[in-house]
């Protein structure tokens, strides 16, 4: 009976070895899974009432008039990335400024490299420009924030500051503008608060999370993907109905902060792709 139960005292001894030591290897090779660094991709899927935007094409704004796109392009800047545990990773400055713009193919992305390994649960940026940068030395202001370059024809010279938004085309229901003897509207939507004295800040925050719990998983060898919908047409609806007839250009005037307190929420969670 001794003898049975040593046996017994052992096997005991030996399945919680196996257990532990699994335990261990399993741990070890979790936190071996989150360390270094990986790329967080962002896709920008522009689209007009929840279709994909075709460029030269009829569009029904939210008051009932027709309008054709020729042009959409946009700042996002300043991005960070919140851990499932609350804390933030910012993106270096310098690394996060991009100009999308629609060009009829396929999808616009961006890449932020560096990320630290970890999971993530929010994505967040800004619409535009931020002061900082808009007022600092054209020298610092290389890429998409060339003005001479990438940038060129987003940026106002003699306002000092960045278009971020510029949406513009055709509409039968805007007023004949007699130079161009063609129907148009124009919507560039820039304005950073000022340098020299106060004007409006059209800057707009966004934060994107998926509402089921789903999380970016970076990891050396994992890229996750942020797929965002950015619908054009968000632009003149909600909070306010935008006219076409009644404002066919929006530029430096306080509208301007009606078009872009509309186009903060244009940019939606499609999936996250890991």
């Amino acid at each position: 009976m001794k003898t049975y139960k040593t046996k017994i005292f052992q096997s005991i001894i030996f399945i919680s070895s196996i257990l532990l030591f699994s335990t261990i290897t399993s741990c070890d090779k979790s936190e071996d899974n989150i360390v270094g660094t990986g790329t967080v991709t962002v896709e920008f899927d522009n689209r007009a009432n929840g279709n994909p935007l075709l460029l030269n094409k009829d569009y029904i704004n939210e008051n009932g008039e027709t309008m054709n796109f020729s042009t959409f392009n946009y700042f996002v800047s300043n991005f960070s990335l919140v851990r499932n545990d609350g804390s933030i990773y910012v993106v270096p400055k310098d690394s996060c400024y991009f100009l999308i713009k629609e060009d009829g193919g396929s999808n616009p992305e961006i890449s932020l490299n560096n990320i630290p390994a970890g999971d993530y649960k929010e994505l967040r940026f800004i619409i535009g420009v931020d002061s900082l940068k808009s007022v600092s030395p054209a020298s610092e202001r290389i890429g998409a924030l060339d003005p001479a370059g990438e940038a060129a024809g987003m940026y106002w010279a003699w306002n000092s500051g960045y278009i971020f938004v510029k949406a513009e085309g055709t509409s039968p229901q805007a007023p004949l503008d007699t130079n161009s003897n063609t129907r148009r509207f124009r919507y560039h939507i820039g304005l950073f608060g000022g340098l020299n004295s106060p004007t409006i800040n059209n800057i707009k925050s966004v934060s994107i999370h998926d509402h089921h719990g789903d999380v970016a998983t970076v990891r050396s060898n994992i890229s996750p993907n942020f797929h965002l919908k950015v619908d054009i047409m968000e632009m003149f609806k909600t909070p306010t109905t935008v006219s076409v007839a009644q404002y066919p250009t929006v530029m430096v005037n306080p509208y301007s902060s009606i078009i872009a307190n509309n186009f903060a929420d244009m940019f939606t969670l499609d999936h996250i792709h890991n």
